[in-house]
């Protein structure tokens, strides 16, 4: 299944939402334990632009997913690493679409002035470990019991890669 990727804006917000929200439930992919409004991603979704932006993942003529890249740590010298968060619809787990997702990201990287990207996964989320392995990321981080979610304590995982050219 082919991909196409599209900045987001504004009016994409609540299909952003919904995607997200739809995950929480898995307990696979975010630490958030309850669905989101609109209104509070606001603010957030504000906070992207140029240098950090939201994509759509657009198949079937259909938003079915969306990649962002979130500043790491808000200091100066940190400037040049980014988080990358990748959410798809679970109706398209499995049909490439996360590959085609980091693909476009790293051939974002030089014109966005990044040349460091970490992923934070939970330790149980296999698929997604897998995936950011495959993909070159190394493992930069075990946070042990961190999170804890319906009487479970999970692990996160940092998965890193650096696209310096030295």
């Amino acid at each position: 299944m082919k991909a196409v990727f599209k900045k987001a804006r504004r009016k994409d917000l609540s299909k952003i939402v919904a995607i997200y929200n739809e995950t929480i439930a898995s307990r696979m992919v975010t630490a958030d334990l309850e669905a989101l409004s609109v209104a509070s991603r606001q603010a957030w979704f504000e906070a992207h632009g140029e240098k950090m932006p939201l994509w759509l993942i657009i198949a079937d003529t259909k938003v079915v997913g969306w990649v962002g890249l979130d500043a790491f740590y808000g200091r100066k010298a940190y400037q040049r690493t980014a988080e990358i968060s990748i959410y798809i619809d679970a109706d398209y787990h499995y049909k490439g679409l996360g590959q085609q997702a980091i693909d476009f990201v790293i051939e974002q990287l030089k014109t966005l002035q990044i040349d460091t990207l970490l992923a934070f996964i939970f330790g149980h989320n296999q698929p997604s470990l897998n995936l950011f392995a495959k993909n070159g990321f190394e493992h930069w981080g075990h946070l042990p019991k961190v999170a804890l979610m319906d009487d479970k304590r999970r692990d996160l995982e940092i998965m890193g890669r650096n696209f310096l050219k030295i």
